[in-house]
């Protein structure tokens, strides 16, 4: 069973998701309000999708490797934000794949918006919410973590 932070963390990721399919991440209206209110050239939507690309799969993939390896400190971060990246780095090709499928039709899917660098910008906001999720989390995840050893500790007594 999964701690209480991995199950928020996937909520929250599941509505970023939705939110970006029903729209396509380059028309989400929050997008837009931020565009108006901060100026930037482009719908950052994406951004916040991939930050969250980031940031919930590290809580997930820390949560397995703390209870099925029992990784600790340097090399648990290390090995979660690898992780990420690499799944980052997956739908970059998944992605790049359906560029060249569709040709000019993968444009709403992409999202790219004109950007020659939106892959490197997309998995720079998975790193950098892979090490933040890590760095902001650690201590509460980690009482998670304790709490479900004792847990399933005591139910592998009783039984």
């Amino acid at each position: 069973m999964p701690g209480k932070l991995a199950v928020w963390m996937m909520a929250l990721h599941a509505c970023i998701l939705l939110v970006g399919a029903h729209y396509t991440y380059a028309q989400v209206p929050l997008g837009f309000w931020v565009q108006d209110a901060l100026g930037p050239a482009r719908n950052h939507y994406d951004r916040l999708g991939h930050l969250a690309q980031g940031a919930i799969p590290a809580i997930l993939a820390r949560e397995v490797l703390a209870r099925r390896t029992h990784l600790l400190g340097g090399w648990l971060g290390f090995l979660t934000t690898c992780f990420c990246l690499a799944l980052s780095a997956l739908y970059e090709l998944i992605e790049w794949w359906t560029a060249v499928a569709l040709g000019a039709g993968a444009d709403a899917f992409l999202a790219t918006q004109g950007d020659p660098w939106d892959t490197q910008w997309d998995m720079f906001c998975a790193l950098i919410g892979s090490v933040a999720s890590q760095f902001l989390f650690y201590r509460c995840h980690n009482r998670q973590l304790a709490e479900l050893a004792n847990t399933d500790l005591d139910s592998l007594e009783t039984t």
